[in-house]
């Protein structure tokens, strides 16, 4: 309500600035000169002359956005204000036919950063972050806090504006936010996407779609990872509407059966042998095609359909071990990953032992994905039940990403994980460098001795697969063995792989 106040008042002031400083007012100047000398003198003339000044300057009617509302925490503008600003510039760039451009800064991971560091920590943050941008900004260009993690700056118009420059401008906001901050004897390491769209891209002709552009570009920007930047285009803004109208059917999709489980195979480094397949959705789009889960899962989640989902990629995963042993193949496990919000379910082992009794499975058959933040970011009680509950009814319980968090040796044993599976974020180039062969040689070490199971994710190459295999890692999974594929290439892929074993080993480096 007070912003709403704020920007009421800041809109008066807009309108009442023409007419304070228009043409009519100043042509009236000397006579109330005149007047107030006449009136009182030299002491009223000068209190005239010194206080005029100084109540339009106060007033905010010398600038446009002197008077808007500002956030309280970071002294910069506000949303209302951003926008009065945004019409402004684009009536002078359209005027002295100049460029111009919007940027939207979003500050990534910032709900995270309050959980670490509490509220007031995290506005000590926003203010020193205020301070920075302030420097990095020229003092005619417009800078707002226009939401809780996000920024907006509006350049004053420009007459030699170019994407080059644009790009180098979003660069700097991102080295500016992106520097070490120390708060309380906290060093705190931020990242933010930006997206920004000039004045020449504007999607249509007005300061709201300039506006909206550059968040187009933002939400592109956050889609491609942390610490993205992109510009605005006409290319960008369908592939927003498309991403959009997608969300929009997920629902329709998960109950028509376009939601797929995609098997990635995994071998055991001793025998060669398949110890398993691990089950990745898919979403079959009838029109776009396969769509990655990076683009869907958000979807899902938002929805509150993560648990259904769940209940359709365990169907499938089962229906493929029943396939797999009545095709005579040896598959022993297949894994299925479970995420936070369905491991909060009171309900979950029950419906899981209900599974697979249907299918006539015995538990050790399914191997419960657990990530590694999961079982170390403080799980709820709900969650501890049902992954020791899932363990002692005998399915194996798989640490996933394991190295991304920081799981203590206790929780690995107070969850009975049975195996943990090694980032690929260590098994990309092991085979070369030797820091990697390290941090891969202790994690392997501290398996031995708990008496766990390990597997190497992302293996890519030979090197790497024989590098794990001769530090004693027992399974490996990534496109160097085989990529994600639908069922119906399980049973072919298992035939080639097992001809493969049994041909005899190569000798010599070739011909």
């Amino acid at each position: 309500m007070k912003n709403a106040n704020s920007g009421l008042v800041a809109r008066i002031r807009k309108a009442l600035t023409p007419i304070l400083l228009g043409p009519p007012m100043l042509a009236f100047l000397p006579a109330l000169t005149l007047a107030t000398y006449w009136m009182g003198g030299e002491v009223a003339l000068l209190i005239a002359a010194l206080g005029l000044p100084l109540l339009f300057a106060a007033s905010g009617v010398f600038n446009g956005t002197a008077g808007a509302p500002q956030d309280r925490i970071t002294g910069l503008l506000l949303r209302d204000g951003f926008e009065m600003a945004v019409q402004d510039v684009f009536a002078a760039a359209r005027k002295k036919v100049m460029n111009s451009a919007v940027f939207i800064i979003e500050i990534d991971q910032f709900r995270e950063l309050e959980t670490e560091h509490g509220q007031q920590t995290s506005e000590d943050i926003l203010r020193k972050l205020g301070d920075k941008l302030r420097v990095a900004t020229r003092h005619q260009d417009h800078i707002a806090r226009i939401a809780d993690n996000k920024i907006g700056v509006c350049l004053a118009p420009m007459p030699h504006l170019d994407l080059e420059l644009c790009i180098q401008i979003a660069g700097r906001y991102q080295s500016t936010i992106e520097e070490a901050l120390t708060v309380d004897g906290t060093t705190v390491y931020l990242s933010c996407s930006v997206g920004f769209c000039t004045f020449r891209q504007t999607p249509d002709d007005s300061p709201e779609d300039w506006i909206s552009g550059a968040f187009a570009a933002l939400e592109e920007a956050k889609h491609n990872g942390p610490s993205g930047m992109r510009a605005y285009s006409s290319e960008l803004l369908h592939r927003t509407k498309r991403r959009r109208n997608l969300h929009g059917e997920v629902v329709q999709a998960l109950e028509t059966g376009q939601f797929q489980a995609w098997f990635q195979p995994q071998i055991n480094t001793d025998t060669g042998m398949v110890s398993g397949f691990e089950a990745l959705v898919r979403w079959a789009h009838p029109v776009h095609g396969l769509i990655p889960p990076s683009t869907f899962l958000p979807a899902l989640e938002d929805a509150g359909l993560m648990e259904r989902l769940s209940e359709v990629m365990m169907y499938q995963a089962l229906s493929a071990i029943k396939a797999w042993d009545a095709a005579g193949v040896q598959v022993p496990q297949v894994g299925v990953n479970f995420a936070a919000e369905e491991l909060r379910n009171p309900g979950l082992v029950e419906r899981i032992k209900w599974d697979l009794e249907r299918f006539g499975l015995t538990p050790d058959r399914l191997a419960v994905e657990v990530l590694e933040t999961v079982v170390c970011d403080n799980p709820d009680d709900v969650i501890v039940r049902n992954i020791i509950a899932l363990g002692q009814m005998g399915c194996q319980i798989d640490l996933d990403d394991f190295g991304t968090g920081h799981a203590s040796i206790g929780a690995v044993r107070r969850f009975n994980v049975g195996r943990i599976k090694i980032d690929r974020s260590f098994v990309t180039k092991a085979d070369r460098d030797p820091e990697q062969q390290k941090m891969v040689a202790a994690i392997l070490t501290m398996a031995e001795r708990l008496d766990l199971e390990t597997l190497g994710e992302g293996v890519e190459t030979v090197g790497e697969h024989a590098l794990l295999a001769q530090l004693g890692c027992g399974h490996v999974q990534g496109y160097g063995i085989g990529r994600p594929m639908p069922f119906d290439q399980t049973l072919d892929w298992i035939v080639s792989h097992q001809a493969k074993l049994k041909e005899p080993p190569a000798i010599g480096g070739g011909n």
